[in-house]
């Protein structure tokens, strides 16, 4: 959050984003609207890891007012989507390799060894009501809709872990995916086919969870978050 001052204009070197986010889903609350577009930039790289940015420019950007704009970012803060710098605005955070692979590892201590437990409690028929999640994942990666892929995963993710009836777990594992979600500096960006291979394993997943072939699904499970296998 900028302090000290009510800003007027854009600070001096901090940045918009060059093109205009998806358009703010209807929420209640402006806040609401504001964090899920500013997500939306995130994933889609028009906020960029290493640039600035100023939350009076943001608010002229998506037309709204400063404060909003400050209260979602301070949330973006607390998740490490981005820093405050004072006076100037926001940093959107840079992910070094180690970050990368630390967020994997855990992704993976808590995720597969769910999914396996799961796997061994629920019956074939359950998995079922995950399909059309699984899809609208598909759907979203052929079109090279890296946003639009981003929430069906998160959307897909959050429905497999909350079968645990574990509130904490999901709400931890889809803190960690959403990290895990933003691009990092200088990388390219995810091209369709990554995308698709990504969704192909939701589906592959379903399928060895519905055929109960335990150890395929923790394969599959332990593969779909190796930081190796997915690198952004």
């Amino acid at each position: 959050m900028e302090q000290g001052t009510a800003e007027q204009e854009p600070c001096v070197g901090a940045r918009v984003p060059a093109q205009a986010g998806p358009a703010a889903p209807r929420r209640h609350s402006v806040r609401g609207q504001v964090l899920a577009a500013l997500r939306h930039a995130l994933v889609g790289g028009e906020l960029a890891p290493g640039e600035v940015y100023s939350a009076p420019a943001l608010a002229e950007h998506y037309g709204v007012s400063a404060t909003p704009v400050r209260e979602a970012m301070q949330q973006l803060a607390g998740e490490g989507a981005v820093e405050v710098v004072p006076n100037r605005g926001f940093r959107v955070a840079e992910r070094s390799p180690r970050d990368l692979a630390e967020l994997a590892e855990v992704r993976a201590m808590l995720e597969v060894p769910a999914i396996v437990r799961l796997a061994r409690a629920l019956p074939p028929e359950r998995w079922e009501g995950l399909r059309p999640l699984a899809d609208a994942g598909v759907t979203a990666a052929a079109r090279g809709d890296r946003v639009g892929y981003a929430e069906a995963d998160h959307a897909f993710h959050d429905a497999l872990i909350s079968l645990t009836g574990n509130r904490r777990l999901t709400e931890v594992t889809g803190d960690l995916l959403r990290r895990a979600q933003w691009p990092p500096a200088g990388g390219p960006r995810r091209r369709t086919a990554e995308l698709l291979a990504d969704a192909s394993e939701h589906t592959a997943l379903l399928d060895a969870l519905v055929a109960q072939e335990y150890a395929v699904a923790e394969r599959i499970a332990r593969e779909h978050v190796s930081v190796a296998r997915h690198p952004h």
